[in-house]
């Protein structure tokens, strides 16, 4: 859908009863309110639906709660997962008075990013293709006490189930790290994935494959086709809400956070990203891994600024049990186009100028796709504008060289804590173009350190095997 007389009538040919405006808070999670269709009229994409905003993470106060949702036509779709038929749009977040975007909306920010990069110059189009990882649980249990603490999650297809009495156990368990990625019966969630792929296929989001991931009990990862920042993102949203509720339909649960099992692979996003003008790649030449001059700068911008990203791409305290050194996390601060260790790849499937790209493996898919994708937009960019080298590539095994030459190679941050740090001292690259504002990062930074400080406060389990006899 492309007007909102389109939307409507489609609205219409549906039988549809209600409409559904969905929106994006600071941290990912997408909100929604619903009206009859009686209330959908073109005016409303131009003036807008109000609601209190205090009550949304990170946004307005109780005293200045007001704000505006501002539909976005071209995000229209029939929500399959609603009893009864309900249109549903995805909106903008503006003032009331004003209409002007609201700085702490996110799919604003990526707006503003997508404004700034044309201005510039240097292209007019930034295009992601997201590999999201996620786990397909049977069942998950927790809790927090002030007395105690636990977890527990189960698939049917997990290890740990050899020995279960399953009245039969036929014995099809997949070992850990041999997710990647047997046939049936040790991959049982062939047919789910395929469901939940149809359905992304039939509300507009173009499939490239499914597979199961390397992880034991259920770990997966769908594929979608690249496109520009926003439509990405939103896309992303979609991805997460199609998966959710396929998933809840078969009695399953799904989790995109990054390392929700002990000793298996968890689950990043995987980012891949490049610069375009007038339907024209920027990014391929004739340098290292067929690369351009403009595609070496924009490495050389995320690399520089790599550390206070992770506090965007990499947002949660559990995005640091992945990214811990000396597994296949790509911790490495480096560059390549053979080292899946490296924070950079480049890949090399194909020699197709068009599939020139970069790919920046440390973001996971905790994290809110509009601030991960705009953030990595503006690190790349102040790569390629202020012509950033981003050194010599690694293309030696980095699990093979001698602990003095890897300690000279940079890192990651090791918590959550010390991105923010590095966040805090290395943020004027996302100011440019007033994409982000220094309002929105205080806020994020606030927010953030909560949880940072919240699980540095409750002992851990492990702390009772380690230390209780001591």
């Amino acid at each position: 859908m492309s007007t909102p007389k389109e939307v409507i009538e489609m609205a219409k040919k549906a039988g549809a009863k209600m409409f559904d405006m969905k929106f994006v808070d600071t941290f990912g999670t997408w909100q929604h309110f619903s009206c009859p269709t009686g209330e959908l009229s073109e005016d409303i994409f131009a003036d807008g639906l109000g609601f209190d905003g205090s009550s949304i993470r990170g946004w307005k106060s109780i005293e200045a709660s007001d704000m505006l949702a501002m539909p976005d036509p071209a995000t229209a779709f029939i929500d399959p997962f609603c009893a009864v038929p309900t249109l549903s749009l995805t909106a903008t977040i503006a003032e009331t008075g004003t209409k002007e975007p609201y700085s702490r909306d996110p799919r604003g920010i990526a707006q503003k990013a997508e404004k700034y990069l044309a201005s510039t110059g240097t292209a007019d189009s930034a295009v992601f293709g997201p590999e999201a990882e996620f786990f397909i649980f049977d069942n998950v249990q927790f809790d927090q006490k002030s007395n105690g603490c636990f977890y527990t999650v189960d698939s049917e297809e997990a290890v740990w189930n050899t020995g279960r009495e399953e009245m039969p156990n036929l014995g099809y368990k997949i070992r850990h790290k041999e997710g990647y990625f047997p046939v049936s019966p040790a991959d049982t969630q062939q047919d789910l994935r395929t469901e939940m792929v149809l359905m992304m296929e039939q509300l507009g989001i173009p499939v490239e494959r499914q597979h199961h991931e390397v992880a034991t009990a259920g770990q997966a990862e769908i594929d979608f086709r690249f496109d520009t920042l926003v439509k990405t993102a939103d896309r992303m949203m979609l991805y997460k809400y199609i998966i959710k509720n396929i998933a809840r339909k078969h009695g399953k649960t799904v989790t995109f956070m990054p390392k929700p099992l002990f000793g298996d692979n968890g689950s990043g996003m995987h980012t891949h990203v490049s610069l375009w003008k007038k339907g024209k790649p920027l990014f391929a030449g004739t340098g290292y891994a067929g690369l351009s001059p403009m595609a070496l700068y924009f490495v050389g911008g995320v690399l520089k600024h790599a550390k206070a990203l992770c506090a965007i791409c990499s947002p949660t305290t559990n995005s640091y049990k992945r990214l811990v050194p000396g597994y296949e996390a790509p911790v490495n601060l480096a560059y390549s186009a053979r080292n899946r260790s490296a924070a950079i790849r480049i890949p090399t499937f194909s020699e197709s100028p068009k599939a020139k790209r970069v790919e920046y493996r440390p973001p996971d898919p905790s994290a809110n796709p509009y601030l991960c994708y705009a953030a990595l937009l503006m690190a790349g960019l102040d790569g390629v504008l202020n012509k950033i080298d981003p050194g010599e590539p690694m293309d030696r095994n980095l699990y093979e060289l001698p602990p003095e030459e890897l300690a000279k190679v940079p890192q990651v941050p090791a918590s959550l804590g010390e991105a923010l740090n590095y966040l805090e001292q290395d943020h004027d690259f996302l100011l440019k173009g007033d994409v982000f504002t220094r309002d929105f990062l205080e806020t994020w930074v606030s927010h953030k350190r909560k949880e940072h400080d919240a699980l540095r406060l409750r002992p851990h389990p492990y702390e009772y095997f380690l230390y209780y006899d001591v």
